[in-house]
């Protein structure tokens, strides 16, 4: 693997590490974050590690009027050997070049972020927290930086890295939540930016969101755009259903993100012999399985939360409990299977863990 050389600048001031049994998501950041700048006509450079700090940028600059931005999002672990384990970064590396390409950003080296990666978390090691359940999360990024009003790719882009000790995602944990079938907004349509990790998929997703939060639900479960019946996301995760034995995945079709816990997942499903399929499957397909009592489980699954089991739909007023809202047997062995795999508690055949 390519080393990227990088210069590096120790903060003069450290942070205190809080507790790492009291750690919310995304509210605490590490002491050092990577930069990495990008000028036409001279490519990607002065990559560097710095102390946490915040960015100066022009009012003009491109990512706050057209939203030309990507990110990714995965983690390190900590395990009782006192290592720090990866899961599949190079994934998250090809994923933001995907992303990358569909918002005309300029692609990365994709070993010398990952180098970058790996280094920055080496500077911020004692932040990795060794509480059951925490990871740290890490965040990479690319913001358009040029000033420019114009409607057009930017000529100027920052690729940064920033760390956070994290705890669960859902206040719920591994418990099913409770999730409202979204019918009025739509997350993404196909030949949009959907299967692309860029801000604007998300913010659009929170009017939605926020509505069912304020009526007890923990997310949504998107439909498509086009016939408002056929399952895409929930959330911000992709969806499994275990009907009659089977397990099904909406197919990717241009709109939904291809999620590397989704890809885990399948490949995990696939090494146990249990059925799997990635095709279209409609709202009510899924509400006519519940009502034949052949709708088993229901889970979501990405970076954040891992496998977030689902214990209720609401859709068109009747609510429909999965599982008589308890975790299934697979939700519990996937979660077990994957985060062992993670944490290195357990047997890693697919070579989906890198040591730092």
């Amino acid at each position: 693997m390519k080393d990227l050389d990088i210069e590096i600048t120790l903060s003069s001031k450290k942070k205190t590490i809080p507790p790492f049994d009291q750690l919310e998501f995304g509210r605490t950041f590490t002491d050092h974050m990577f930069i990495w700048d990008y000028t036409e006509g001279k490519g990607w450079h002065d990559p560097r590690i710095v102390p946490y700090q915040s960015i100066a940028l022009d009012p003009a600059a491109t990512v706050f009027h057209y939203g030309q931005t990507v990110f990714e999002g995965l983690k390190a672990y900590h395990t009782k050997d006192e290592q720090i384990l990866l899961f599949r970064p190079d994934q998250n590396m090809k994923r933001l070049n995907r992303s990358n390409d569909r918002l005309c950003i300029p692609k990365i080296d994709e070993e010398l972020a990952l180098s970058a990666l790996k280094q920055l978390i080496a500077v911020d090691r004692d932040w990795v927290p060794t509480v059951e359940g925490t990871s740290l999360y890490i965040r990479p990024f690319i913001i358009a930086t040029e000033p420019h009003l114009g409607v057009e790719p930017a000529r100027n882009y920052r690729f940064m890295i920033i760390l956070s000790p994290v705890g669960a995602y859902y206040k719920e944990g591994i418990n099913p939540v409770r999730i409202a079938v979204e019918s009025d907004y739509v997350r993404a349509v196909a030949g949009g930016t959907g299967n692309a990790k860029t801000a604007g998929n998300y913010a659009a997703s929170l009017k939605a969101s926020e509505s069912a939060s304020e009526n007890g639900y923990s997310q949504v479960l998107w439909l498509d755009g086009k016939e408002r019946q056929y399952i895409e996301e929930v959330g911000s995760m992709n969806i499994f259903f275990k009907i009659n034995g089977e397990v099904i995945t909406p197919v990717l079709n241009g709109s939904i993100l291809e999620g590397i816990t989704r890809k885990s997942i399948i490949e995990l499903l696939k090494y146990w012999n249990i059925p799997v399929v990635e095709r279209k499957i409609s709202i009510h397909e899924v509400q006519q399985a519940y009502n034949d009592g052949l709708l088993e489980e229901a889970f979501g699954t990405g970076t954040a939360a891992v496998i977030s089991p689902i214990g209720e739909l609401f859709w068109q007023n009747e609510k429909l409990a999965i599982n008589n809202g308890e975790i299934g047997q697979l939700s519990k062995k996937l979660y077990d299977s994957l985060t062992g795999i993670q944490k290195g508690t357990e047997p890693d055949p697919f070579g989906w863990t890198l040591k730092l």
